[in-house]
């Protein structure tokens, strides 16, 4: 478990700007050290979770130390695997779901980092859960890489610009969407130990 935090794995905790934590913790707010000899900022683990509590942030972020991922795929046999690689990499809370209602309903109540969405779902299509994802101020930080047998650039331009980070185009390596998921989140893309 982590014990010492940058500003911006701070700022992704406590879902707001890493800006926001900079001020905090210039002004005396957010307790912490400065690296000797640089100008980066580190915030102990207890300091982080009293700013937290005192500042009515749920601590569940930190208290888990997973971030949380929703995988939206209706192929059983896929989202099996990718549960299966993220969950023995052991810094992720999974949630699946096979459609884009139950999708809808999940990103409110579970709050993930990143959503992994197939495009092509049997009730919505990956655009319309992107544009919905992103109507929402609140969920500004969360990323979503989409996954699809599709090709055409076209397809993946409209998926960007209704809010998708990345793309995968199926069949891809499980591991190489952990690669894109760490990158995303800004975690080691290599587990350390």
């Amino acid at each position: 478990m982590k014990t010492v935090f940058t500003t911006g794995e701070a700022a992704k905790i406590c879902k707001v700007s890493q800006q926001t934590i900079i001020r905090c913790f210039d002004s005396g707010q957010l307790k912490g050290f400065r690296v000797p000899g640089s100008r980066f900022r580190r915030i102990p683990r207890h300091e982080l979770f009293m700013f937290m509590r005192d500042n009515g942030i749920p601590t569940d972020a930190l208290e888990s130390g997973k971030r949380k991922i929703l995988i939206v795929d209706d192929d059983q046999e896929l989202v099996e695997l990718m549960v299966d690689v993220l969950e023995r990499d052991g810094r992720f809370e999974i949630r699946a779901v096979n459609n884009g209602f139950d999708a809808g309903m999940m990103v409110k109540d579970y709050r993930p980092d990143l959503i992994v969405l197939d495009v092509m779902l049997p009730d919505i299509n990956g655009k319309e859960v992107c544009q919905r994802v992103r109507s929402d101020k609140t969920m500004d930080d969360v990323r979503i890489i989409c996954i699809s047998g599709m090709v055409e650039s076209d397809k993946v331009e409209e998926l960007r610009a209704a809010g998708a980070n990345d793309f995968l185009q199926k069949p891809f390596e499980v591991e190489k969407l952990l690669d894109r998921i760490c990158q995303l989140l800004d975690v080691e893309t290599v587990a350390a130990h």
